[in-house]
């Protein structure tokens, strides 16, 4: 029976002397990396351990305490939601009133003033000694909290509401001047550059291109501004501005704490509704009106 299995064909002489000068794969060495020091990680930790310990024995906390403060918690709030006070709602409606007019003052002084100083000290727009001098300003004013912008200004302008709008403008200065050069930092620079192209001067960029181009977020900033200071109005109460935190703070030190229980019902919700109405406006003014479908069978 003959062999039918087919031959292997020879190989060229080309094939030949490929095979005979291809080197054989030598084994790769595996090298492994060095273990990264720990020792930055382990002196930080030490450090920050150390300033820890430090802050709480400088405290002076009465461990054996700690384990009476939820009961003592759970006794206050008995005290204050179980019946409250309605009988002084109105009032509180009133002073409540003063709080948010109060917050609305101030977020549109903040905003007018913010606005221009904002553009002057964004980059491409005022020159390099304004923009560094404008920015140290804005960092000395967020540095300081609200309540002792108030505490300053009250040896000034008395105990009056008009104390609590001038305070929430000015430490609003820094943060909202901040948000505008950054926005405008952010945005296109294609519109800018064919206005000054065009021989337009600084104030013909920022209102002819910056302006329609930031406008949207600096609106939704501002509305935000105003959320701010409707938290922040009820704590500037406390130190005499006036407004529903200056009635939290009486009925506190007479220890009415059904009243207190009433007004803290009424600032929490008061801040949910105006923080819900100006989520919504803030979002459809970044994300525009929703196109609805319309049925085309009719």
């Amino acid at each position: 029976m003959l062999d039918c299995a087919p031959e292997a064909a020879p190989m060229s002489g080309v094939a030949q002397r490929s095979a005979q000068q291809a080197p054989m794969s030598e084994p790769v060495e595996l090298r492994v990396p060095p273990r990264p020091a720990r020792a930055v990680a382990t002196l930080t930790a030490v450090v920050v351990g150390a300033v820890v310990l430090a802050s709480t024995a400088g405290l002076n906390i009465a461990w054996t305490e700690l384990g009476d403060v939820p009961g003592r918690v759970a006794e206050y709030l008995r005290l204050m939601f179980a019946e409250p006070n309605w009988e002084k709602l109105p009032r509180a409606l009133f002073e409540t009133w003063r709080s948010i007019s109060m917050a609305w003052l101030g977020a549109i002084g903040c905003v007018v003033i913010s606005i221009p100083l904002g553009m002057l000290a964004a980059q491409g727009v005022g020159p390099a000694w304004l923009r560094l001098v404008l920015r140290g300003i804005f960092a000395v004013i967020r540095a300081v909290p609200e309540v002792i912008i108030a505490l300053v200004l009250l040896t000034v302008t008395g105990l009056t509401p008009f104390t609590g709008a001038l305070a929430l403008g000015i430490a609003g200065i820094g943060t909202q001047s901040k948000w505008v050069y950054e926005t405008i930092e952010s945005a296109p620079t294609g519109a800018t550059e064919a206005v000054r192209a065009a021989g337009g001067s600084t104030a013909e960029v920022a209102r002819w291109a910056l302006w329609p181009a930031v406008a949207p977020a600096l609106t939704s900033f501002a509305l935000y501004r105003v959320e701010i200071n409707i938290r922040t109005s009820a704590v500037l109460g406390l130190v005499g501005a006036g407004g529903i935190g200056s009635m939290l703070s009486n009925y506190t030190n007479f220890r009415e704490w059904d009243t207190v229980g009433m007004l803290l019902i009424v600032v929490v919700v008061i801040t949910m509704m105006f923080d819900l109405i100006s989520g919504s406006i803030r979002r459809r003014i970044m994300e525009g009106a929703r196109v609805r479908d319309v049925d085309r069978t009719r």
